[in-house]
């Protein structure tokens, strides 16, 4: 089944002025999420913040159950966070470390991710073990088996590095940790939205993702899966009278559910527009939109791998709408600007976003150019004209 594709460039007026190849950043939300997000922007300002909650909370409320229906989860397992980074700490720094902890994470782990895990190394005494490629360039599966039968707390992974087009195996990493008995944290913050994720058939214990990416709803929303048994094991870092209540002049008790981790204050309006942007994803469907985006994906790599100096460096057995390159006589940011003049938008990936990984293979700062289903093929075309003509 193809996507409607007119429909989704109508539904998308910054497709007349930009050539946006920067998915894995920010995407171009279609109309129904900024119209709706500031219709409630309106009713607070016609009514006041708190009149305007109370009026919509049938509408908020929906918001849990479009993002179970797409994770294959329960609504009192989801939790509204304001951002994907947040929703990662409050899962992982909620956890109840001991000293000696072994945290086995990727090689393709996330900046933030990684400068959390040494912060939770200094206060805890935990180890982080540095899992290593196999020879697709992903989580060796091999290697992550013998560590964990070591012994390890955690397995925390990211889905898509946000430096290379790859798809880590989700699924088998799961698998391990349910045999081994460690606690399983997913960052799907560039896959969400793009490909297929049924937390139950992948197996984490946590998933973070956030709203503004391939999901293309406003920037500031986030969101936390916490399986059942996430919610036995961990205690949100910090508290307020939304995440637990009051119960007596000396004493309190955390609210059941993923809520837990959730904050009093919430920008209601940012919700309620990412609720409408997986409404959207879940009409055009996910299964499309990832076809659509790996046909774009590969022409993309096609094109750009038979240019003199360029060299594509994804990595993976399983690919994404990632798609990163260098040159070797031409610096990324001065490609990076040579697009910008043509309104194409495409972003920078430095070493210090992947110490892990680019050091490791060599690679310096590379451009990133991150496809979605509204992009055409003449869009691709064009963006392989510029590196041609800049390179």
């Amino acid at each position: 089944m193809g996507i409607p594709l007119d429909q989704l460039r109508a539904d998308t007026p910054g497709v007349e002025r930009v050539t946006h190849f920067n998915n894995a950043g920010s995407a171009l939300p279609p109309d129904v999420v900024v119209e709706t997000t500031i219709r409630h922007l309106r009713l607070e300002a016609e009514i006041g913040g708190y009149e305007a909650a109370a009026a919509t909370e049938q509408e908020l409320g929906s918001v849990y159950g479009s993002l179970a229906q797409l994770l294959g989860a329960r609504t009192d397992q989801i939790a509204l966070i304001e951002n994907a980074t947040r929703a990662w700490d409050m899962a992982v720094y909620g956890f109840p470390f001991r000293r000696g902890d072994r945290v086995l994470t990727a090689r393709s782990e996330y900046a933030s991710n990684a400068i959390a895990l040494f912060q939770l190394r200094e206060r805890h005494g935990i180890e982080v073990v540095l899992i290593d490629d196999d020879p697709h360039g992903q989580i060796s599966l091999d290697h992550l088996a013998t560590e964990l039968e070591r012994g390890a707390a955690m397995v925390a992974l990211t889905h898509t590095p946000t430096n290379s087009g790859l798809l880590n195996p989700a699924a088998a990493v799961g698998e391990l940790c349910r045999e081994h008995g460690a606690f399983y944290v997913l960052d799907a913050c560039q896959s969400m939205g793009q490909v297929p994720i049924d937390v139950n058939r992948i197996g984490c214990d946590v998933l973070s993702a956030t709203g503004r990416k391939y999901l293309r709803g406003p920037r500031g929303t986030g969101f936390l899966y916490v399986s059942d048994h996430a919610i036995e094991t961990l205690e949100p870092p910090f508290l307020d009278l939304h995440s637990a209540e009051w119960t007596s002049p000396d004493s309190f008790s955390i609210r059941a559910g993923a809520r837990r981790f959730e904050t009093w204050e919430a920008n209601h309006a940012s919700r309620l527009g990412l609720g409408a942007a997986v409404d959207y994803c879940l009409a055009v469907g996910v299964e499309p939109i990832q076809q659509r985006i790996g046909l774009l994906a590969e022409r993309m790599r096609g094109a750009l791998g038979d240019l003199d100096g360029v060299a594509v460096r994804d990595k993976g057995e399983l690919t994404t709408g990632i798609v990163t390159f260098t040159h070797s006589n031409v610096d990324s940011p001065e490609i990076i600007a040579a697009l910008r003049a043509h309104d194409i938008n495409v972003s920078l990936s430095p070493v210090e976003f992947a110490q892990w990984d680019l050091p490791h293979r060599g690679v310096p700062a590379l451009v990133r150019a991150s496809v979605h289903c509204y992009n055409t093929e003449t869009e691709v075309d064009r963006l392989i004209e510029v590196v041609e003509a800049t390179t």
